[in-house]
């Protein structure tokens, strides 16, 4: 068993990390686990937009690209799937049938996860692509080829006369 060193401000992080996951945090999120959470933990995800799309970027390390679903519906994005703790067989020979060997420690949540976006009006939604990459699902959401920003000539009257 590998010794860890003890530092008071890891320790308060850790209180920290715990009444965030039982109470929400600053954010507005509601608590892990809550019914109206969307699921037992939650894929951090970023978003950015250029001039042509939404982009959408999705941790999901462990989780094979099959077992994500992406639905959209009435301008909502929604992705669910599961991540499953594995179980190696170096701790099925340890263990009793039946019985599942007891974690030395874990970080990492598993379970349902459900994350949704409302998309804004100027989204393709007849467009919208996803990929998996190195653990991380990359979805497109393509802009309306109205909504694009354009240059408007500026004509000087003037010139005319």
């Amino acid at each position: 068993m590998a010794l860890e060193r003890y530092e008071p401000r890891s320790l308060l992080a850790q209180f920290n990390d715990e009444m965030n996951r039982v109470f929400g945090d600053a954010t507005g999120t509601l608590p892990m686990g809550s019914p109206l959470s969307g699921g037992a933990w939650r894929p951090a995800v970023d978003i950015h937009e250029n001039d042509d799309a939404y982009l959408i970027d999705v941790e999901v390390p462990g989780i094979d690209p099959k077992d994500v679903e992406i639905t959209l519906n009435n301008d909502v994005l929604t992705l669910s799937g599961e991540r499953v703790e594995r179980s190696d067989n170096a701790e099925k020979s340890v263990q009793r049938e039946g019985e599942r060997a007891p974690a030395r420690h874990v970080e990492r949540r598993y379970g349902r996860f459900m994350r949704r976006f409302t998309l804004p009006e100027t989204a393709d939604e007849d467009a919208v692509e996803a990929r998996a990459e190195h653990g991380v699902l990359h979805i497109t959401v393509p802009k309306k080829e109205q909504s694009r920003p354009r240059r408007i000539e500026v004509k000087d009257a003037s010139a005319s006369s």
